[in-house]
């Protein structure tokens, strides 16, 4: 059996560009993408935390460095420039090995640049 988890997060990503007639998906700096181990023309899942808006679209690279994410295409009817984002991929995991998977979490300051990684959320509390 195989089971669906996360395997890669950039966490409270600023939207910088919303451009509608550009080609579908959303550019992100080269960085972010290297840091997370997203590829270009993988597929994510986009959580905008300030509208609520959750959709299904794919990565493309943008330049390293330039601090970018732009929602293009149809998407970018469900984000604008300063909305809060949340960008994750997923894989499916043997069974045999979920015990020993870690997914990579990318976290940011709000210019987009990388404040730290980890491979774990730290327990909720009451």
């Amino acid at each position: 059996m195989r089971r669906h988890f996360l395997r890669s997060k950039l966490h409270r990503v600023t939207v910088t560009h919303s451009e509608l007639d550009y080609e579908g998906s959303v550019a992100i700096d080269g960085d972010l993408l290297d840091a997370a181990n997203i590829s270009e023309y993988e597929r994510i899942d986009v959580y905008n935390v300030t509208n609520g808006e959750r959709f299904s679209t794919y990565a493309i690279r943008a330049e390293a460095g330039s601090g970018i994410i732009s929602v293009n295409g149809a998407a970018a009817h469900k984000a604008a420039p300063g909305d809060i984002t949340i960008l994750c991929a997923f894989a499916e995991v043997e069974e045999k090995d979920v015990a020993d998977f870690k997914p990579t979490l990318v976290y940011v300051d709000g210019e987009n640049k990388i404040k730290n990684t980890r491979h774990s959320i730290p327990e909720q509390a009451a």
